[in-house]
C-alpha cells in the first residue's frame, strides 16, 4: 500500500485512538495517587529516593491528571508528550531501573513504550478532533517530536539532578 494513501480521515481517527488510550490511562494512574493516599505515595516516592516524596507525590499526580486530561483533549499536543516523556522518563530510571525489560519483571518495558507512542502523537498530531483543530493551534510535527523527546528528557533530568537521593546500596542498581 502507498503510504501517501492514507486518508486525513484515517489519521485522525489513529490520533484519537492514540489519545483515547494514553490520555485516560495517565489519568486513572494520577488518580489512583491521590485515592491511595498521597501520604502513602509520598512515601514510595521516597523509598525510591525522590526528596522530598510529599512534593513528588502531589507533582506527579497533578502532572500524571493534567498531561492525561490534555492529551485526551488534544490539547497542545506537543507539550502533552513533552509531560509524558518526563514522566516516563523518571519512572523508568528510579522505579524500573535494574529490573530488565519486560515489565512483568517490574522492568522498563512500559514506560518505553508509553513514550515512544507519545513522541509519535506528537508528531502526528491530535487530528482534526482535537481543541487543538478547533483553537487553530498546531503544535504537531517533526519539530515538535523533537521537542517532546528532548524537552521530556530534559525536564525528568533537572528533576532528578535536583530531586533525586537513592539511598547508597540502591545507586548500584
Amino acid at each position: 500500500m502507498d503510504p501517501t494513501a492514507i486518508s486525513a480521515t484515517e489519521l485522525d481517527v489513529a490520533s484519537l485512538v492514540i489519545r483515547l488510550a494514553l490520555g485516560p490511562m495517565l489519568i486513572l494512574h494520577g488518580l489512583n495517587k491521590v485515592k491511595g493516599g498521597l501520604d502513602g505515595t509520598a512515601g514510595w516516592f521516597e523509598s525510591l529516593g525522590l526528596k522530598p516524596g510529599w512534593l513528588h507525590a502531589r507533582v506527579a499526580a497533578a502532572t500524571e491528571i493534567g498531561a492525561g486530561l490534555i492529551v485526551t483533549l488534544g490539547l497542545l499536543n506537543g507539550l502533552g508528550a513533552m509531560a509524558f516523556v518526563g514522566l516516563m522518563a523518571v519512572a523508568a530510571l528510579t522505579d524500573h531501573r535494574g529490573k530488565g525489560y519486560f515489565i512483568f519483571k517490574g522492568g522498563w518495558e512500559y514506560v518505553l513504550l508509553v513514550g515512544i507512542v507519545a513522541v509519535a502523537l506528537a508528531v502526528m498530531g491530535p487530528g482534526r478532533w482535537s481543541l487543538d483543530n478547533a483553537l487553530g493551534w498546531d503544535f504537531t510535527g517533526l519539530g515538535w517530536g523533537a521537542i517532546a523527546l528532548v524537552g521530556g528528557l530534559l525536564a525528568a533530568a533537572g528533576m532528578l539532578v535536583t530531586s533525586y537521593r537513592p539511598a547508597k546500596n540502591e545507586v548500584s542498581a
